[in-house]
């Protein structure tokens, strides 16, 4: 049986989608499926046995793509279109698995190519456009909310990533059968990944990141890593953080990844707090580079203020027993829960509070961190993955 796997993003240039496209694509060619990958043209090819990897050309001189929606993403997604139809016209696919936005054009094509088509749901797509202020638009919400219902209803088989998202398909089609409840949630190397060597601006935040950790007490130590956008709440982390030091004046946050822009007007927040003597930004680093400097430091801190889909590094870093401080939102306590981690309310002043707990208990943390490596491997072991996997494979192919 061959499938065609639709997945528009910059594959394995950046982590979180990416990886879950090649662990989502790995494991249906280990059941027996014929892959064929389609995707963006940035990126680095890895080792994918049984599968081939398409891609639509770089287009580098736009820019780099980014997270979240873009014009850019628009425009390449339209050249996916056309490789999508050229892959159509050459093979007969059973099955076509498409990522995020290209199930609007698959099931556009899924009448005239008759093939049977596999929706992974990483996210409500019009919940997308307010998460990244995209745009305020009702009407564009709207056309995006009828979209998506299309697409559930449409679709043979739904691959949602966490329980509210599960939730959420459900309001959208009666046939619950065919909804998978399929987390991202594998963190094991990818085969074939290089290690790629830092620029120079990402190796001097590596060394700038190295040396300020070293002057500091690593026990009172926080790290956030991850995008800077709005909804990941680090304005309110800074001004928890203000308090924090009033408190504990050893503590230190270390900030890894973001925009320079972003990181340019977290950096004025904090000079305006105060606290540039204990808070460091790094910039975007390489993956390797972040796991190491996580592991230097008293806890990982997951400040996001709004949401339902949780983030991929929640897995990571639960499954590497890495301490955990995140806010009492439905992205996190849908996996989370308060013996597994130190869960706070979204205010900086609750943040606070439970950031200075945190610090002063580290026993409790360690304590803490050994419950959820322990739960991740119970509930999110690869079995389990390949499991679910095998059911939906079943049913779309019956």
């Amino acid at each position: 049986m061959r499938m065609l796997v639709v997945a528009p993003h910059p594959f394995f240039s950046c982590r979180g989608t990416p990886f879950s496209v090649y662990y989502r694509t790995l494991v249906a060619a280990e059941l027996g499926l014929n892959c064929d990958l389609l995707t963006y043209g940035q990126g680095t090819d890895v080792e994918l046995p049984g599968c081939r990897i398409y891609r639509i050309p770089a287009m580098r001189w736009l820019g780099d793509v980014k997270v979240g929606p873009s014009l850019l993403k628009m425009f390449l997604d339209t050249l996916m279109v056309f490789w999508t139809i050229a892959l159509l016209c050459r093979r007969r696919y059973l099955v076509v698995h498409a990522h995020e936005e290209a199930v609007f054009w698959c099931m556009l094509l899924k009448p005239l190519f008759r093939f049977r088509l596999v929706y992974d749901m990483h996210s409500s797509l019009p919940q997308q456009l307010d998460n990244f202020q995209y745009t305020r638009s009702s009407i564009a919400r709207r056309i995006f909310a009828r979209l998506e219902r299309g697409a559930v209803r449409t679709s043979e088989g739904v691959i949602t990533v966490c329980p509210a998202l599960m939730h959420h398909a459900k309001t959208l089609t009666e046939n619950h059968e065919k909804l998978f409840l399929i987390e991202n949630s594998i963190v094991e190397p990818v085969k074939g990944e290089e290690r790629k060597e830092p620029n120079e601006a990402e190796m001097t935040g590596v060394e700038a990141g190295r040396r300020w950790l070293g002057a500091r007490s690593p026990g009172k130590t926080l790290i956030y890593a991850g995008t800077l956008e709005a909804y990941q709440g680090i304005e309110r982390l800074l001004k928890a953080f203000s308090s924090v030091v009033r408190t504990l004046p050893e503590a230190g946050l270390l900030v890894v990844g973001g925009q320079p822009h972003q990181v340019e007007k977290l950096w004025r927040q904090a000079r305006e707090l105060g606290i540039t003597a204990n808070v460091f930004f790094t910039g975007q680093l390489p993956h390797p580079d972040t796991q190491e400097l996580i592991r230097r430091c008293a806890a990982s801190v997951s400040p996001r203020e709004s949401g339902n889909n949780t983030p991929m590094k929640i897995y990571e870093l639960i499954a590497h027993r890495v301490p955990l401080i995140a806010t009492r939102i439905e992205s996190h306590t849908q996996v989370l829960s308060d013996d597994l981690c130190t869960l706070t309310g979204v205010e900086p002043e609750q943040m606070a509070e439970r950031i200075i707990w945190a610090l002063c208990n580290p026993e409790c943390l360690q304590e803490k961190a050994l419950r959820a490596e322990a739960w991740y491997h119970e509930n999110y072991s690869r079995e389990r993955y390949a499991g679910k996997m095998r059911r939906l494979i079943a049913l779309v192919a019956a």
